[in-house]
C-alpha cells in the first residue's frame, strides 16, 4: 500500500512541469464548461460569440503552455499571448484569459535572458492589438486599453519583485554558508594548534634536552621514553579531533575537560617545566563548554610556558565557582629559550575568541618582574 505520508515528498520530487499541469488541465476545463463560457477577460467590448473549434484552440493555447511556464517562460508567455489574442478577436471571452497575468506573473519571475526584449515586444503587440479591436467594432475608451496594460505591467512586476525577493534570499542563503565554512576553517585550524602545539613543543624540548644526556643513560633513557609518550598521545588526541570532525561521529565522544588537567600537567613536567598545579571547588555537572575552555587555556599556557621559559616555575590555579571557572597560569621569566619552537600568537588571540564566545573574560600580560600571567573568567553551565 502506498504511505499516504510519502505523497508530499513524492510530488515534490516530480519535475517542475508534471507539477505545473494540473492547474493548467484544470483551467482549461473549467474555460469549456458551459456555466463559464463567456465569462472571461473582455477587452474592447464585443459582443460574445459562441464557442467552436476555434474556440477550444484558443483555449488550449491559454491554458495547457502554463504546464511549462516555469520550465521555459518564454515559450509560455507568446503561446499563451497569441491564444488570448485569437480569444479577444474573436470575442470568445473564456475563462482561460485569465492565464495571461499568471504567465506574465511567471516569466516576470523566472526568466532569466531577453526581459527588456520582451517587454518592449509584448508592449508594441498590443497596439495592434487595440487597434484590430477598434476596426472589428470595439466601444472600448482609450481609458479602458491604458487600464488593461497597466494590470498587465502589474502583473510582469509581481514577478519581477519575486524574483528579486529570490534572488536575494539565495545571496543571504550563500553568505551564511561562506561565514559557517570560515567558521569551521577557523575552528579546525585552532583545534589543530592547541593539539600539534602542546605536543611538538613537550616533544622538542626533550628531545633537545635528551643531547646532554648521553653521559646519563638511565635520565636519557627516560627521557627518550617521554619523547614516545607525548608522541604517541599526540597521535591520539589528533584521531580524536578527526573523529569529531568526521560528520558520521559518534556523539558520545569526549572533549577534553579539566579533569584531565593532571595528565596534562603532568605530561609538562616530563618535559623539563617545574609546574605547581591547584585546583580549588568542584566542576559542576553543567559545566559545558567551560570545562573544554579552561582545559585548552591551560594546555596553551603551558606550551607557552615551554617555548619562552623553559625550566622557568609555573604556577597553574583552577577554581571551580558555582557559576564560572577561574584560571591563572603563572610563568616565571628566569627560564631558557634554547631549542625551542617560535610561535605566531595565534594561541592567545584563539583562546580570546574561545573565552569570549561563551561571555567571559580573557587577558594575558608580562608581569613587571618578568615572566608572564594568562587568567580566564569563563562562565559555567554554557551549551557543549
Amino acid at each position: 500500500m502506498i504511505d499516504l505520508r510519502r505523497v508530499p515528498d513524492l510530488w515534490q520530487r516530480c519535475d517542475v512541469t508534471v507539477r505545473d499541469f494540473p492547474f493548467a488541465l484544470l483551467l482549461a476545463v473549467a474555460s469549456l464548461l458551459p456555466a463559464f463560457q463567456g465569462k472571461g477577460t473582455e477587452i474592447g467590448e464585443l459582443p460574445a460569440r459562441p464557442f467552436d473549434a476555434l474556440a477550444v484552440v484558443a483555449v488550449a493555447l491559454q491554458c495547457l503552455p502554463l504546464a511549462v511556464r516555469r520550465r521555459w517562460p518564454a515559450v509560455c508567455l507568446v503561446l499563451v499571448s497569441l491564444g488570448f489574442v485569437l480569444d479577444q478577436l474573436h470575442a470568445y471571452h473564456a475563462l482561460a484569459g485569465t492565464a495571461l497575468p499568471i504567465a506574465l506573473v511567471s516569466a516576470g519571475a523566472h526568466l532569466e535572458r531577453h526581459r527588456r526584449v520582451t517587454v518592449v515586444v509584448l508592449s508594441a503587440a498590443y497596439v495592434p492589438l487595440a487597434v484590430a479591436l477598434d476596426r472589428l467594432g470595439a466601444t472600448e475608451p482609450v481609458e479602458g486599453y491604458v487600464l488593461f496594460y497597466l494590470a498587465l505591467v502589474l502583473a510582469w512586476g509581481i514577478g519581477a519583485w519575486l524574483r528579486s525577493t529570490r534572488a536575494a534570499e539565495a545571496e543571504r542563503r550563500l553568505r551564511i554558508a561562506e561565514a559557517t565554512r570560515a567558521a569551521e576553517r577557523t575552528r579546525i585550524a585552532r583545534e589543530l594548534h592547541d593539539v600539534v602545539t602542546h605536543h611538538v613543543t613537550a616533544m622538542v624540548v626533550q628531545a633537545e634536552a635528551a643531547r646532554y644526556l648521553t653521559a646519563a643513560p638511565d635520565r636519557l633513557d627516560a627521557t627518550l621514553s617521554a619523547v614516545t609518550d607525548t608522541g604517541r598521545r599526540a597521535i591520539a588526541d589528533l584521531r580524536h579531533m578527526l573523529d569529531l570532525l568526521n560528520p558520521d561521529h559518534d556523539p558520545e565522544i569526549r572533549t577534553p575537560s579539566v579533569g584531565e588537567l593532571h595528565p596534562l600537567v603532568e605530561q609538562t613536567r616530563r618535559a623539563g617545566q617545574p609546574v605547581e598545579f591547584t585546583e580549588e571547588g568542584r566542576p559542576a555537572e553543567s559545566a559545558g563548554s567551560a570545562e573544554f575552555v579552561a582545559y585548552r587555556v591551560v594546555q596553551e599556557s603551558l606550551t607557552n610556558a615551554l617555548k619562552y621559559a623553559h625550566g622557568s616555575r609555573t604556577a597553574v590555579r583552577v577554581r571551580h565557582g558555582g557559576k564560572e571557572i577561574t584560571v591563572e597560569v603563572t610563568t616565571d621569566g628566569s627560564g631558557s629559550r634554547t631549542g625551542s619552537p617560535g610561535g605566531s600568537g595565534r594561541g592567545l588571540a584563539g583562546l580570546r575568541e574561545r573565552v569570549e564566545a561563551l561571555g567571559g573574560e580573557f587577558s594575558a600580560d608580562r608581569q613587571a618582574g618578568g615572566g608572564f600571567v594568562v587568567r580566564a573568567r569563563i562562565p559555567a553551565g554554557s551549551p557543549s
